[in-house]
């Protein structure tokens, strides 16, 4: 039934994945949200200064000098997270200038400037309201950047550039060669704007926002997040780093941090759950899928290859990472680990999720590095509870790796032993051709 399944999934889905993680703009995408990890953990520290008046106390002379300079504070959050859609406007375009072969700073430049034209929007007295340069302007980000870079090649393709006498200097040349493209891609924004502000009476952004709202919104739901957590492992038993889903999610969960941030900074209740913080320290405690549980039992292990793997695995697993375990066991491709680490591994992922939707748990609001199990899960929450839940999930992890290890260890064990088997029989056979006579 397996090797089925295996085939089923051989056919159709793992060439799927492996198209999307080919794919030039999904690639792109997910270049530009592991280029933001910076700009999230700094957002994140901004809410350290917000928290230490409500620690010592705001008549303290720490709190009323925080308090006096919180503006000056507050801007890395603001020119980060606040501009974040700006950069990654920037980002996507210069990775797909590069996959295009096409020139960096003219593409660069055309997305950026193609979603502030379908971004920009402004206030009552004709300021410039700068809503959508933050993450809720990341979807309409990505696409403007993608569209620019489109119709980039596209022109050049077609030669729509102003061919300069060899005498101009080259940077001379560039910058007119570019004149006719620029002003393709700017006039085709111009007028995805006006019909949007004018037929449709709404900017750009919001179109987004109304078009995604179902799939941002399953995303914070915990049935939603175990099946993520499932299909990230099904991915990772085939040997595809889930990863490939990052395009997909992480300007989701980017979003979500930052509203969770900004409603912290407020005094505002926090709704998010599906954060990069949450799923960094509870989601992929130990690594994709939960796996402590197997390392724990190879270390104990009697066979000696199984013994050594845990010990190599431990120290990594303790920060996040499990690819020594995945391929080192195997549990890639193994029948036998398939139950514990597709089907039950989700389930104990999704612990911090359930916690925090019941309540039980502190909604995330910082994306702490890999500092380790649990102190990642107190540093993305600043609540004493994560302890709780990351412990329960280190223990229920060991109890349902126990019985699946012990079937694999058997079948490792009696390998071990036709392996000697058949090493001493032709270690005898080599003895018996040496005809030896004393």
């Amino acid at each position: 039934m397996f090797d089925k399944f295996e085939a089923f999934m051989s056919k159709y889905f793992i060439p799927l994945a492996n198209k999307m993680d080919r794919n030039i703009y999904l690639s792109a995408i997910k270049k530009s949200m592991v280029a933001m990890t910076p700009i999230l953990i700094i957002g994140s520290f901004a809410l350290i200064p917000d928290a230490i008046p409500n620690m010592i106390g705001k008549n303290n002379p720490i709190s009323q000098w925080i308090t006096q300079y919180s503006s000056v504070i507050s801007i890395p959050y603001t020119v980060g997270m606040g501009m974040m859609a700006l950069y990654v406007a920037a980002i996507i375009g210069f990775h797909l200038a590069q996959s295009h072969k096409l020139d960096v700073p003219g593409c660069v430049t055309m997305a950026v400037m193609g979603f502030l034209i379908l971004a920009v929007d402004f206030t009552k007295d004709g300021a410039i309201d700068t809503t959508y340069f933050g993450t809720k302007g990341l979807f309409v980000s990505m696409f403007g950047a993608i569209l620019a870079v489109e119709l980039f090649s596209w022109c050049k393709k077609r030669n729509f550039t102003i061919k300069m006498p060899e005498t101009v200097p080259d940077f001379v040349s560039k910058s007119f060669e570019m004149l006719p493209i620029s002003i393709i891609v700017v006039g085709t924004f111009v007028v995805i704007r006006v019909i949007c502000v004018d037929v449709l009476h709404t900017i750009p952004p919001m179109i987004f926002t109304n078009l995604l709202a179902p799939l941002i919104g399953s995303m914070d739901n915990p049935f939603a997040y175990t099946f993520l957590k499932m299909l990230q492992c099904l991915l990772f038993f085939f040997g595809i780093h889930p990863a490939v889903l990052s395009p997909i999610t992480s300007p989701i969960s980017t979003q979500f941090i930052a509203e969770n941030i900004a409603n912290y900074k407020s005094g505002v209740a926090m709704t998010h759950f599906f954060t990069p913080g949450m799923d960094s320290a509870f989601g992929n405690l130990t690594g994709t899928g939960v796996t402590f549980g197997l390392v724990f039992w190879c270390m104990f292990s009697k066979a000696a290859a199984q013994k050594k793997i845990g010990r190599i695995a431990l120290i990594p697993a303790l920060f996040g990472i499990n690819e020594p375990i995945l391929f080192g066991a195997p549990v890639v491709l193994n029948p036998l680990l398939f139950i514990p680490f597709v089907i039950i591994g989700p389930i104990v992922s999704s612990f911090g999720a359930w916690a925090m939707n019941f309540g039980w748990l502190k909604m995330s609001v910082f994306t702490p590095p890999y500092v380790g199990v649990f102190f990642e899960g107190y540093l993305a929450t600043f609540d004493w509870r994560s302890l709780i839940v990351n412990g329960l999930q280190l223990v229920v992890s060991v109890l349902i790796w126990y019985p699946f290890f012990k079937m694999y260890e058997r079948r490792e064990l009696q390998s071990e032993k036709e392996k000697a088997s058949v090493i001493s029989k032709a270690d005898e056979a080599m003895l018996d051709d040496l005809d030896l006579d004393f």
